[in-house]
């Protein structure tokens, strides 16, 4: 069954505290995002070894599976945007296409017990790799393909968004 892409432009909540999930990314730093990371990926975890993990809840939804394999994407797109964002000068992010990525990779079809592993070296090199962002470079620049503007600052807050978002949509 295919998913009906989610085609939201999601950078309002660096304004807003997201009704969904209650998280305010605009309170996020660089280093919220090195501590709150660890703490998540314990819940991410238990959220796999769910029996149901790969079960989507209707034909519009995806799977706890699903959630956690764009999750450890997440993780490593945003690890390289902050990559280009510390090393160049105002870059811009190559566009990533969740849902064709989510097709690509067979989401639906991955073993949770290999996503979970992947997903725990994903997220704790993306905290390690927040962790180093030092305070003189919050407002270094990086635009997204469609012209969303970011800082290292707002690209943490919109980032950590993302994860807790998610755990949210899959209970965890």
């Amino acid at each position: 069954m295919a998913i009906i892409p989610d085609d939201k432009d999601w950078t309002w909540v660096l304004d807003e505290t997201c009704p969904e999930c209650g998280f305010a990314a605009a309170e996020a730093t660089p280093a919220t995002v090195a501590s709150t990371i660890p703490e998540l990926l314990p819940r991410w975890q238990a959220v796999l070894r769910r029996h149901e993990a790969a079960v989507r809840p209707n034909e519009h939804t995806w799977s706890a599976l699903e959630y956690a394999c764009h999750v450890r994407d997440v993780f490593e797109v945003f690890e390289g945007r902050l990559d280009l964002m510390l090393a160049q000068d105002n870059p811009t992010f190559a566009n990533w296409d969740q849902d064709k990525a989510a097709v690509d990779a067979d989401y639906a079809g991955q073993d949770p017990a290999v996503v979970a592993h992947e997903l725990l070296d994903a997220g704790e090199a993306a905290a390690s790799a927040f962790a180093t962002v030092s305070e003189d470079q919050w407002e270094r620049t990086g635009l997204r393909s469609n012209g969303s503007a970011f800082t290292v600052h707002t690209l943490a807050g919109y980032f950590l968004h993302d994860v807790v978002h998610h755990l949210h949509d899959v209970d965890g």
